[in-house]
């Protein structure tokens, strides 16, 4: 099993590389959902984005899911949009350990309407959550579902492992859907970039020398090394034919790249600790 999960961690890994090098911010989690629930031990995913409540919140389904959701109605979607017991406990605190529903609610799981409607409806009956690090909503991130027996210890650490993967993804899809705002709100097309043959990770660490964020400030960000942020540093400046943070900055306005001053950033969510 632990060589089966390494395997697994390992292929989440190339796909987690592979979605950093595209430009489509809605292309990146669709890339990874189905790696995540092999990786985990389920049989189905559902990834969260934003704050979710019963009603309203960004919803993102592995393949297998797409199918299995479509079959319930509004009342047991509200149910599981609910997110317990999940939803109240990360709530309580900072904490993002992955924790199972049966670990966590103990008795009370089996018999509660959360529960009910897995079983009735989808023929499953263990979650595992798994938040993505560091986050403000505390149920950003995904829940793996599975019919059986609960998830392993091994599948939950596995599951803790990925996080940071699946946190560096997803300020990824942040930045590109800000920096897209933006292209957009100031006229430009995703051209001015692919003239300039930026990639995807590149235009996010511009993005942020922008916010004059330091070296340090953006490898946190982004979940990488200053050393690495240093050599996107050192590529941009090639590409764009600058030698400095204010050139290039000066630079990439007047390619539509990234904001001029008074644009408004656009936001996206925030990450606790980034500023």
């Amino acid at each position: 099993m632990v060589h089966e999960l390494d395997r697994a961690y390992e292929r989440l890994t190339g796909l987690a590389v592979a979605a950093l090098g595209e430009r489509e911010p809605e292309r990146l989690w669709p890339l990874l959902a189905d790696a995540v629930t092999g990786l985990c031990g389920g049989e189905t995913l559902i990834y969260k984005l934003d704050d979710w409540s019963e009603s309203k919140g960004t919803l993102g389904l592995s393949s297998a899911a797409a199918d299995a959701l479509g079959r319930l109605g509004d009342e047991a979607l509200g149910v599981l949009r609910s997110g317990y017991p999940f939803a109240h406990h990360y709530a309580a605190g900072p904490g993002r350990t992955p924790v199972t529903a049966r670990r966590l609610a103990g008795r009370a799981w089996p018999v509660s309407e959360t529960a009910r409607v897995l079983g009735a409806g989808l023929d499953l009956d263990q979650v595992l959550a798994l938040p993505l690090p560091g986050t403000v909503a505390p149920v950003t991130g995904c829940l793996v579902y599975r019919s059986g027996a609960d998830f392993t210890d091994d599948q939950v650490r596995i599951a803790e492992r990925a996080q940071p993967l699946l946190a560096a993804v997803e300020q990824q899809r942040r930045l590109l859907e800000q920096w897209r705002r933006l292209s957009a709100r100031a006229g430009e097309s995703q051209e001015s970039a692919a003239d300039c043959a930026l990639t995807p990770r590149e235009l996010t660490v511009l993005l942020l020398l922008t916010d004059a964020l330091t070296a340090d400030a953006i490898g946190r960000r982004l979940g990488i090394s200053a050393r690495t942020v240093h050599k996107h540093v050192e590529n941009i400046y090639r590409k764009l034919g600058t030698r400095d943070r204010l050139s290039t900055v000066l630079r990439a306005q007047r390619l539509g790249l990234v904001p001029t001053p008074g644009q408004a950033p656009g936001g996206g969510g925030q990450v606790a600790g980034d500023r």
